[in-house]
């Protein structure tokens, strides 16, 4: 297994982290900036004070709820782009904005080995991560339990011209499809999961991070064979180290050859240039 890496998202156009400290964190999402609880924040942020269109204050509940205060009007939705792809974002309930950021590093990876490739997304979200590599040549399938995401990501690729793409929309929870398709003997040439701490199915499943992944993965490694070319699993807000996950990835693959990386997912601030740590990731490829 190789050293733990850091993979790095920059700022674009738009989007940034333009400042963090004391806890919290300063983002631009095209025209308008929010501010956000970030607990590995702990520095001191470089300015005095943060004139933000809104702040999301958290609640104490297991599922992240919490609510967002606006000190200047923010319309329900407006639309981003990273490179061709187009999408929407949103004030979530959940703290969220409609994408990941700092999952750029991991997209731009798998586009490069997507051309003429099956994937599945699981735990795809608004499917911003699904429309990059459609449209670097992906035949995509996306799963998702939420079928609000599920239909946010449809039309963010109606949106982005990518509506007539190979990709499957799927509300269902991961655990139950990706079974089903071991059972249908599919195969993938490459799979991301970018798994919640906790979460509900469509019809009430429960997810628990801790107990659910490595059966979840158990389920992945029967979809890839000898000629995959990667697997990415990503893990957010939990006490688990890059070092157990890696490991994990490692010895469930293990017969399939290729390497496994892991390490920390971060994003540079623009006031100083300093990483902010985001996440954890192991990923596999040969």
């Amino acid at each position: 297994m190789s050293n733990l890496e850091t993979l790095v998202a920059e700022p674009w156009s738009d989007w940034g982290l333009i400042d963090s400290g004391n806890g919290e964190k300063l983002e631009r999402y095209g025209p308008h900036t929010v501010v956000r609880p970030e607990p590995q924040a702990m520095w001191a942020p470089s300015r005095e004070s943060w004139a933000a269109d809104a702040t999301f204050v958290p609640g104490s509940d297991e599922e992240g709820g919490g609510r967002w205060v606006q000190h200047r009007p923010v319309p329900r939705q407006w639309e981003l782009s990273r490179g061709k792809v187009r999408f929407n974002a949103s004030l979530t309930p959940f703290r969220h904005l409609g994408f990941f950021p700092d999952m750029a590093p991991q997209w731009d990876w798998m586009r490069e080995r997507a051309t003429d490739a099956d994937v599945l997304n699981l735990f795809g979200y608004t499917g911003v991560g699904t429309l990059l590599l459609s449209e670097a040549g992906a035949r995509m399938v996306h799963v998702d339990a939420s079928k609000k995401s599920v239909e946010q990501g449809k039309e963010n690729a109606v949106l982005s011209g990518l509506a007539d793409k190979p990709i499957r929309w799927i509300v269902d929870d991961a655990s139950k499809f990706t079974a089903r398709e071991v059972r249908r003997e599919r195969r993938y040439d490459g799979i991301l999961l970018d798994p919640p701490k906790f979460g509900r199915g469509p019809t009430g499943e429960v997810w628990r991070l801790e107990e659910n992944l490595a059966p979840l993965l158990a389920d992945c490694r029967r979809l890839l064979d000898e000629n995959s070319r990667f697997l990415v699993l990503t893990v957010y807000a939990v006490r688990m180290s890059a070092l157990a996950i890696g490991e994990l990835v490692k010895q469930m693959l293990s017969d399939l050859g290729g390497k496994v990386e892991l390490g920390e997912m971060a994003v540079r601030e623009e006031a100083r240039g300093l990483l902010l740590p985001t996440a954890i990731f192991a990923r596999w490829s040969r």
